[in-house]
């Protein structure tokens, strides 16, 4: 403004910017995603924006690993990479402008424990239509995923139905998957839970070149492995990150890494069981309303041999044509 013949500068004030921290989500044992918004710039452009993270609380740029996601305002979606297995993760949203650093809510998270493949044995790959990869395992004359199946997409490219709802989910007679808890951070461990009408489903469910096993498919594994009474420790994945304790007769000298998916009810939809129980769907009926499957418990070395109401949700493994 202009004061007795000469201009005054008015000072402008900046602010550090104003952000908040998006929840972490799709954590695996290495990976993580979260990101920020930022809903204020404090008057000055923001320059650099990211994630910081920690294994202490409060992280910063300057003393922790961080991201790097773009300038100015608005959303970002941070990956964070390079973690740990199973440890507690500390995180914050940054933004940076002239005047400094300003840090979003801290949020907190933990990696998943690692699955632990037969360290002696020799695995394969395949990948399916939504670009998951998995392990493979020859167990006698048959190939096998040594993972449990995660695709969300029929083989032609068709969606397979997220039904989240327990009371949808219970009057189905049509293909569906959920995740366990409809949680999708349980995905990469444990896979999808399907419905037998998605295995039973002629756009078929399995990669091209794989199928869901048959239950005299299933029983050609277990009688390989010396007959149901032992199989099961032989199919599980050994030791108690994933299986409850005592996880008994546990091996996996198979190398078929057997994880306690749980499973959803067919009645209400309420989820059961995961680290204790794990049931996989066989393609053969039994009857109008049931089809065989095969279930492992954390208690015993036994692989159980059950027909189960077809609106179960369990889980899936392929065996290679």
């Amino acid at each position: 403004m202009f004061i007795a013949g000469s201009w005054i500068r008015l000072a402008t004030s900046f602010m550090e910017p104003i952000v908040t921290t998006t929840v972490v989500t799709a954590i695996t044992s290495t990976t993580a995603t979260s990101g920020g918004n930022v809903t204020s710039d404090g008057g000055a452009t923001v320059t650099a924006r990211g994630v910081c993270w920690s294994t202490s609380a409060n992280p910063t740029t300057a003393s922790s690993t961080f991201t790097t996601d773009g300038t100015g305002g608005g959303t970002f979606t941070s990956t964070l990479t390079g973690l740990t297995a199973n440890t507690t993760y500390f995180a914050r949203a940054y933004s940076t402008n002239s005047a400094g650093t300003g840090y979003g809510n801290e949020v907190s998270f933990t990696t998943l424990s690692p699955i632990i493949f037969n360290p002696n044995l020799t695995y394969g790959t395949m990948t399916d239509i939504d670009g998951n990869v998995y392990k493979t395992i020859t167990i006698g004359t048959q190939t096998w995923m040594a993972e449990n199946l995660k695709t969300t997409k029929y083989r032609n490219g068709d969606l397979i139905p997220n039904v989240t709802d327990g009371t949808a989910w219970s009057a189905l007679a049509t293909g569906a998957y959920c995740w366990y808890n409809n949680d999708v951070a349980n995905k990469a461990t444990y896979g999808g839970l399907y419905n037998w009408f998605a295995v039973a489903d002629t756009r078929n469910i399995a990669p091209t070149g794989w199928h869901v096993p048959t239950d005299a498919e299933w029983t050609t594994l277990t009688t390989f492995l010396g007959g149901e009474s032992v199989a099961g420790g032989k199919l599980k994945e050994a030791g108690t990150s994933h299986w409850s304790s005592p996880n008994t007769g546990a091996t996996n000298s198979s190398g078929f890494t057997a994880l306690p998916g749980g499973y959803r009810l067919n009645n209400g939809g309420s989820f059961y069981d995961v680290g204790t129980n794990g049931n996989w769907w066989s393609s053969t009926a039994y009857g109008a309303s049931n089809a065989w499957n095969r279930a492992l418990n954390y208690y015993f070395a036994y692989a159980y041999r059950y027909y189960n109401n077809k609106q179960y949700g369990f889980s899936v493994r392929c065996v290679r044509d």
